[in-house]
């Protein structure tokens, strides 16, 4: 399993973490996704368990790995899928929640990433999953994005 910290680098139990939000706010939303970006030699990954407070605010863990870099557009975006599916699935098998999943995909066809969201979104409502594409909300996806940065 992955290590997850808070914005200031806490280490936090993400099963513990999800049911205290749960059991404080019963009306959370739950939303998982990752992102990735080549930075120099290597590829950094993100991957966020985002709470959404209806329209009051997002409150989010991350964690956070570097690899050797990965060109491959295709592998490196598959990974992303695959980290935010692992998570979803470890975290919906602890506690009986419902989650959705936020890919860093694009619905247009103009979009390399495009090529992609057939097969994990098929694969993500195939384990049950609520999956949101772009341009829909990307609240997980977003976070992500801004700690690969």
């Amino acid at each position: 399993m992955l290590v997850f910290k808070d914005i200031k680098g806490n280490r936090v139990d993400p099963l513990s973490h999800t049911l205290k939000k749960m059991e404080t706010f019963p009306y959370v939303d739950i939303h998982i996704g990752s992102d990735s970006q080549n930075v120099g030699k290597k590829t950094i990954y993100c991957t966020v368990i985002a709470y959404r407070f209806g329209n009051r605010g997002v409150h989010y863990i991350l964690s956070k790995s570097t690899h050797p870099i990965i060109r491959d557009i295709w592998s490196r975006l598959w990974k992303e899928a695959e980290l935010s599916l692992e998570v979803a699935e470890w975290l919906t098998k602890q506690v009986n929640i419902k989650v959705e999943i936020d890919m860093d995909y694009n619905n247009d066809v103009s979009f390399q990433s495009n090529k992609l969201v057939a097969a994990t979104k098929g694969w993500a409502n195939s384990l049950g999953y609520k999956v949101n594409i772009k341009p829909f909300k990307q609240i997980a996806t977003k976070a992500a994005d801004h700690h690969c940065k």
